[in-house]
């Protein structure tokens, strides 16, 4: 970086400087734990010539916060892909389940909204479709923040509820399914090159709810990308101009990821990776009826606090999938 010449290529000094800031956010920590661990053995060497009970809370008390430190550290270093630390762009699509699973995508919506929150990232809607009854159909963010595809990442999958149904008279339990797709935003220091033969752009109203805020001009944006077939939608900004630059990030986003699966051939493709979103495809249940649990089928991660979950509170469920936690038991209820 100190280097004449370092301004001169304006992308890769940005990249290089991206880069410096996440090491020196890694070594900063680092440095401090060390120092820490050395004050407090030093501290044990006083108590255990000097016993007293003041001098042992005072190493429990300091025990405590660097091993809540270190986890923090942990989960720094574990976020270590090429694209963690980019923003996220996250889809979810309501499945099986017909209206239910319409209002289960929406309350998805909000989990996920509030998780962003939680982190500390700023939440941006760039399309949504309502359910016929209730709920939506499908709903795209943008998550801006440091690390907010390493840390959404876990989430990609098949999403299982279960509940008394609102939605029947009998009072029936209800099975409903949504999944969501995870994808990091493609930044100007990676090359995807769309050639504008290749796509289709149609214009069309934004839908709205009414009032002063409705939208009365074709700003709506679809790009369909013909060789992958892939279409992106964008209508939250009332310039066409801006909602096509959204929808064609989203769309080299999704061409950057269909890439990486290509050489990742002996992994599951992105897109089918999911598959069907109904039985068998889960990734987590969350129980309402006859009991109260959430649980996921890859970790083993539970919890009975259901409400913190669908209020955001997603913590323990992403750090074990970070750090590569794997479930050792198989239920009869997981298999269904």
């Amino acid at each position: 970086m100190a280097a004449g010449d370092f301004w001169n290529d304006t992308q890769r000094a940005q990249k290089l400087i991206g880069e410096t800031n996440s090491i020196r956010n890694k070594l900063g920590p680092l440095a401090k734990l060390e120092s820490r661990i050395a004050d407090i053995k030093v501290l044990a060497e006083l108590v255990t010539e000097e016993p007293s009970d003041a001098g042992y809370a005072e190493i429990r008390t300091e025990y405590d916060e660097i091993e809540k430190e270190l986890g923090t550290f942990e989960i720094t270093v574990l976020l270590s892909q090429p694209m963690d630390r980019n923003n996220a762009i996250i889809s979810l699509h309501a499945g099986a389940g017909g209206t239910e699973a319409c209002d289960w995508a929406n309350m998805m919506l909000r989990m996920y909204q509030r998780y962003a929150e939680r982190s500390g990232f700023s939440v941006a809607m760039l399309d949504i479709l309502g359910g016929e009854e209730a709920g939506i159909k499908t709903a795209t963010l943008k998550i801006t923040g440091e690390y907010a595809y390493g840390k959404f990442k876990s989430e990609h999958g098949v999403h299982r509820l279960v509940r008394i149904s609102p939605f029947n008279a009998a009072g029936k339990r209800q099975t409903s399914f949504a999944s969501l797709d995870v994808l990091p935003e493609i930044d100007d220091t990676i090359d995807i090159q769309i050639e504008e033969k290749d796509i289709r752009v149609d214009v069309y109203r934004a839908g709205g709810h009414g009032g002063q805020g409705v939208n009365t001009t074709d700003s709506a944006v679809r790009i369909t990308h013909i060789p992958s077939g892939l279409v992106v939608t964008c209508q939250n900004e009332r310039s066409q101009i801006k909602n096509r630059a959204s929808a064609m990030g989203v769309l080299k986003s999704r061409l950057y990821e269909l890439e990486m699966d290509k050489k990742r051939a002996e992994m599951e493709r992105h897109y089918s990776e999911k598959g069907e979103i109904g039985w068998g495809r889960q990734i987590r249940s969350y129980v309402l009826q006859p009991y109260q649990m959430v649980k996921d089928l890859r970790t083993g991660e539970q919890t009975s606090d259901v409400q913190g979950v669908l209020d955001g509170d997603l913590k323990a469920f992403v750090e074990a999938f970070l750090r590569g936690k794997k479930r050792t038991d198989i239920t009869e209820d997981d298999e269904e």
